[in-house]
């Protein structure tokens, strides 16, 4: 008799915690938004984060909830997720311009030599506390790969302890940007062919010879060859604005260092 009362007490209680939880799933439901989720299914799912949401769901809500109007703003998706997005959404599909990532440096083995003979964890950003890297050019790429790494898209390499970047693999996700200590990846646009300067140090000339062969120099013969007013010079590095470039490649010739690239999409090799 004790064990059937038991029973029947665990039984009740049973009963009353699975009502209570059925209650509290119709009360405290969140509703499901169909076209977020027809949206995320359009998206790449790489979670980059370089249309500036909390990845693909959080950007599809967004459009989904009217917090932006813009398709046009995953990288990796292109012109194709971009015209999906803006069919669902009922808006006009925006023209999305290729880009790839770059590595502002040439700084490899046989350009730049080392300062110190580092032993510890491969890691760029480890590497970088340490006297800025192993490197004598303090302002270039580590070439530990932290970059490679994070990309999806198996993009990146590292060749001669230096990374290099593919362009016909970049899908412009921005990862490699912001994993790299030393900030010396770049978005390029590559619709048209436009000069690049594969150089971020903000030494003097003669400093920067010492470090590194292919280091810009601040000599500003680019800026004087360059027809349209493109080049500056900040920091004693070339800069291009890639709004006036015009790809003529002249300040690519008269660059003492080589250190200027022009570059293209349907190039193969990749860019640094």
């Amino acid at each position: 008799m004790e064990i059937i009362i038991a029973v029947i007490i665990v039984s009740a209680i049973g009963l009353v915690l699975g009502l209570g939880l059925a209650v509290a799933s119709k009360v405290m439901a969140v509703p499901i938004d169909e076209r977020a989720e027809e949206l995320t299914e359009v998206l790449p799912g790489t979670n980059c984060g370089a249309c500036g949401f909390s990845g693909c769901a959080g950007y599809a809500g967004a459009l989904s909830q009217g917090e932006t109007a813009d398709a046009g703003l995953c990288a990796p998706g292109g012109n194709e997720t971009a015209k999906q997005l803006a069919d669902l959404m009922g808006l006009n599909a925006p023209e999305m311009l290729p880009a790839a990532a770059a590595v502002l440096c040439r700084g490899n083995r046989h350009n730049a030599e080392d300062k110190l003979s580092y032993v510890g964890v491969k890691s760029c950003k480890m590497a970088a506390q340490l006297f800025g890297g192993p490197k004598s050019c303090t302002h270039g790429c580590v070439g530990f790969g932290d970059c490679a790494k994070v990309c999806p898209y198996n993009a990146i390499q590292i060749c001669d302890g230096i990374a290099r970047i593919n362009p016909l693999l970049c899908r412009a996700c921005g990862m490699c940007l912001r994993e790299c200590p030393k900030d010396s990846i770049t978005m390029l646009p590559l619709h048209v062919d436009k000069a690049c300067v594969l150089c971020l140090n903000k030494d003097k000339g003669a400093q920067t010879r010492k470090d590194c062969k292919t280091g810009c120099i601040g000599c500003g013969r680019c800026q004087k060859a360059c027809e349209c007013g493109a080049i500056t010079l900040e920091n004693f590095c070339a800069k291009v604005d890639y709004e006036k470039c015009g790809g003529c490649g002249n300040c690519r010739e008269v660059c003492p260092v080589k250190s200027i690239t022009i570059l293209r999409l349907e190039k193969e090799d990749a860019v640094g």
